[in-house]
């Protein structure tokens, strides 16, 4: 399995329905891209204080690289980045076998 983990910083002027809209729409693709198996998001919830500015996350789960490597370029992934990077001032993907 391949994890497809994210840490997002929102614009400042996103409103919590906006970022509602971005996980929805995030969450969506599950069922609509082979091999996305789920996905996970939420909020930094640390009094660490290590995010650097992010303040929320989210780690999908595909099935094989393969999986992930047709993600990429899938329409309805491209149609879902459409709707949440004008959203974001900063993102950091990382993915890791498992």
């Amino acid at each position: 399995m391949i994890r497809h983990l994210g840490v997002l910083q929102f614009k400042p002027e996103i409103n919590q329905d906006q970022i509602d809209e971005c996980f929805r729409e995030l969450a969506g693709m599950v069922g609509k891209i082979p091999g996305l198996l789920s996905i996970e998001h939420g909020p930094y919830q640390s009094d660490e204080g290590l995010n650097d500015g992010f303040t929320h996350g989210f780690i999908m789960t595909f099935d094989t690289a393969e999986s992930r490597d047709k993600y990429l370029p899938h329409p309805e992934h491209e149609r879902v980045r459409q709707i949440v990077v004008p959203c974001l001032e900063r993102v950091v993907v990382f993915d890791f076998a498992c």
